[in-house]
């Protein structure tokens, strides 16, 4: 018997050598990412509503927060008191950037980038405390507008808990060492691995964290192309099951990700488009019309861009919208890019003629004292709400270009429900002797945002001045 057992034993012994030497050698030049097991089968999400644009984001113009660049004390007290200036504006949407504890291991700058999480539940003190929070959407809410927060789903902190408490959620070289997002410089952050179904989950959860305790209405998904599609559609039914909530994606690339979860994405393309017109690089012409249709073909139902001329990384990175763009262009392309299909953006300062670079990683607070530009955005935010023509997605009307015999000068109409809108530009620093070719849209409409009736005729002279632009509306 006990000689079975040895011999038993050495035969197992034997096959277990075999079985190690038949394994493929890493090979040590080359770093390679650990696979990641699932420790916990993932439970899988059925939704119970079929995803839509919330009923309140029809007609909506969405405002971008920098709460650490808004005010000298850059707190969510001392923002409070700009919320009726905002509500006067009439932006209906408010997105945080994000309002986390940042990281200080590896940190960038002084006050490191609002994009490197040390806790997915906190708050930074910087700013303020989780009631203050609270009490902050809560008067949001009171005064009409809706909160979105910026996520951050990709990459965490150095010093974020989950580094040390599980450093299996993250991605890591053959060696065991956790790295940044790779392809970036982004050494501030760790790159998260999405196989790893745990913590997947723990992320789901703190998102819904947000939405039941802060009452938020939905968020920006900070580099949403980073994170698998199949994530982000289960984020979407969790959080549609507390309630309907709004989500829009930092991407133009995948648009499986607005068929499976996202509301909304960034319009990359239109947004280089218009930033060439207002550097005189190009014109518009046929590209205007061929853009638009193949947005219409390639968005799904109930999907939207958002458009916009500045944000906080192109401010920080690229420069504002004054430096960008030729002396003059600005209210062109705002009026541009408020009466295209999508969601209009503005920016913290954008209203008030934000000429400098506010930088990313320091404080640099935003000056208030020229507030020359707030009438010309107050003009088309009104000009959006009161025109069905110009509501987002499906609420409203598709482009239709107008002929003209300055290829520098713009012309488009919108209609919906009997509503009509025309809208007229000169994309140019030189003035313009133009004919627009109004044809089957002739008749008699009001100017805006002075309503003066005219009548536009078949084929209309107007003498242009440098980037002035003319908006033109009806109802039949």
């Amino acid at each position: 018997m006990k000689k079975l057992i040895v011999f038993n034993l050495s035969l197992i012994l034997l096959l277990s050598l075999v079985l190690i030497g038949c394994q493929p050698k890493q090979d040590a030049a080359q770093p390679s990412v650990q696979p990641k097991a699932t420790a916990t089968p993932k439970k899988e999400r059925v939704a119970t509503r079929e995803k839509q644009l919330p009923e309140w984001m029809k007609n909506a113009v969405m405002y971008e927060v920098n709460i650490r660049q808004y005010t000298h004390e850059g707190t969510f007290a001392a923002f409070e008191p700009h919320l009726q200036r905002l509500k006067d504006l009439g932006v209906d949407v408010i997105w945080f950037m994000p309002i986390h504890p940042i990281s200080k291991e590896n940190r960038k700058g002084v006050l490191g980038s609002y994009y490197s999480v040390a806790d997915y539940k906190g708050v930074n003190p910087e700013f303020g405390t989780m009631d203050e929070f609270k009490a902050l959407v809560k008067k949001c809410h009171d005064m009409g507008f809706h909160v979105i927060m910026d996520w951050v789903a990709n990459h965490t902190g150095w010093d974020n808990p989950w580094i040390k408490e599980h450093p299996e959620w993250y991605t890591r070289t053959a060696a065991g060492k956790i790295i940044h997002p790779p392809g970036t410089d982004w050494t501030d952050v760790a790159d998260l691995n999405f196989k790893n179904e745990d913590m997947s989950e723990a992320m789901i959860e703190a998102m819904a964290f947000w939405v039941k305790e802060a009452d938020v209405d939905g968020f920006r998904e900070d580099h949403a192309s980073g994170v698998p599609v199949k994530f982000w559609k289960d984020v979407r039914i969790e959080l549609d099951n507390i309630k309907p909530v709004f989500m829009l994606a930092e991407d133009n690339s995948d648009m499986e990700m607005l068929r499976k979860a996202f509301d909304a994405n960034y319009s990359w393309e239109f947004y280089h488009m218009m930033d060439d017109v207002a550097q005189e690089k190009r014109t518009l012409g046929m590209a205007f019309s061929s853009f638009f249709s193949k947005m219409s073909r390639n968005y799904p139902d109930g999907t939207i861009p958002l458009q916009f001329i500045t944000n906080h990384d192109e401010n920080s990175w690229n420069g504002s919208e004054f430096e960008r763009f030729k002396e003059g262009a600005v209210p062109a392309m705002a009026a541009l890019y408020f009466t295209v299909p999508g969601i209009p953006l503005v920016y913290s300062g954008q209203e008030a003629a934000l000429t400098k670079r506010l930088k990313f990683f320091e404080k640099d607070e935003i000056d208030w004292t020229d507030m020359s530009l707030t009438n010309v955005y107050q003009d088309l935010i009104r000009f959006k709400h009161e025109n069905a023509a110009l509501w987002n997605g499906k609420n409203g009307g598709d482009i239709d270009t107008i002929d003209t015999s300055d290829e520098k000068v713009l012309a488009y109409t919108r209609k919906k429900d009997g509503n009509q809108v025309i809208i007229l530009l000169n994309l140019s620093s030189a003035p313009s002797k133009v004919t627009v070719k109004y044809h089957s849209q002739q008749g008699k409409y009001h100017t805006f945002p002075e309503p003066q009736e005219v009548t536009l005729k078949d084929e209309q002279n107007y003498e242009l001045k440098p980037w002035e632009y003319r908006l033109f509306y009806r109802n039949q």
